[in-house]
C-alpha cells in the first residue's frame, strides 16, 4: 500500500500502487475492515467484486488505485463500495466467449451487487458498486 485512511468509523479508504500486489492487498484490507465492522458475512463477495475491479484497473490504468468502503449514515442496510483509478475513461462489460481468460469481471459485480456504476473524477473514474448488510 502507499498509503491508507482506515478511519474506526463508516469509511475505509485505501490507496494501492499499479502492480500486482495491489489485487491481494486490496482483498485483505477489504476483510479486514468488514470483519471488523461485523459484516463477515459480506467479506467473500465484496473481496471478489473488488479483486475484479482492482484487476481491471491494473489492465487498462496507471498510477495509484484507491478502493473506499462506506456505510453511508442514514441509509441502513447498505455497504458501498468504490474502486477508483486515473483513466478517464468508464469500463466497458462485454461478452466474453467460454474458453476466454478475461472479460467476465463486471458481469460479475453486475449480477452480484445490488446496484452498480461509473462516475467521472477530476483525474479518473470510479466504479461503484453496493451490497445489502444484514439488519
Amino acid at each position: 500500500m502507499i498509503g491508507v485512511i482506515d478511519t474506526e468509523g463508516d469509511c475505509a479508504e485505501w490507496t494501492f500502487p499499479a502492480d500486482p500486489g495491489a489485487v491481494r492487498a486490496a482483498r485483505t484490507a477489504v476483510r479486514n475492515r468488514l470483519t471488523a465492522w461485523k459484516l463477515d458475512g459480506l467479506a467473500d463477495i465484496a473481496a471478489l467484486l473488488v479483486s475484479e475491479l482492482v484487476t481491471n484497473s491494473l489492465r487498462h490504468a496507471t498510477g495509484p488505485i484507491g478502493v473506499r468502503l462506506v456505510r453511508p449514515g442514514g441509509v441502513d442496510g447498505v455497504l458501498l463500495v468504490e474502486v477508483s483509478d486515473p483513466l478517464p475513461d468508464p469500463p466497458r462489460a462485454r461478452v466474453a466467449d467460454l474458453d476466454d481468460e478475461s472479460g467476465r469481471g463486471l458481469q460479475l459485480v453486475a449480477h452480484a451487487a445490488d446496484r452498480w456504476g461509473t462516475r467521472p473524477g477530476v483525474t479518473g473514474k470510479t466504479v461503484w458498486f453496493e451490497l445489502s448488510t444484514p439488519r
